[in-house]
């Protein structure tokens, strides 16, 4: 079986940072691909979610603060898929809908399409494309 998202250099933003979080989104995609295919558990398939989550919410914070510091006329759009994420997490959790349903092609359009909208913005308007230092995500993250 192949991954649910496969990382490339078509999926880069070209903004280092962004790419490294946007990296470890589609490995915690995968995993719950993964998960839901091999028919493991309701504990392993559960806990992925919720690390998804907590992450999610992690990178749409910096995504937003960089759109709020760049001036970036997308943003209240921006703000409209973290709803969209938060409410199908909610129907995942409550049970009203299966994880592979809704929320795995919504996180697959999102990483492949969503953000490549404001890469030509935020370089454009000087955002650093390259890292000085390790990315900050994956001392936090520890991958």
């Amino acid at each position: 079986m192949g991954k649910f998202v496969e990382w490339s250099d078509a999926l880069s933003v070209g903004i280092e940072e962004i790419d490294e979080q946007h990296k470890m989104l589609v490995d915690l995609v995968n995993k719950m691909h993964e998960a839901i295919h091999q028919r493991h558990g309701s504990d392993v398939v559960k806990g992925i979610p919720a690390d998804l989550a907590e992450y999610t919410h992690i990178h749409f914070a910096v995504e937003e603060s960089l759109m709020r510091i760049l001036n970036y006329p997308g943003y209240e759009h921006h703000k409209e898929l973290l709803h969209s994420v938060s409410d199908l997490q909610e129907k995942v959790a409550s049970g009203k809908t299966a994880i592979g349903f809704e929320l795995m092609p919504f996180l697959k359009t999102w990483l492949t399409k969503e953000d490549m909208q404001y890469t030509g913005f935020f370089l454009n308007a000087g955002a650093q494309a390259k890292l000085s230092k390790k990315s900050w995500i994956k001392r936090l993250w520890g991958s």
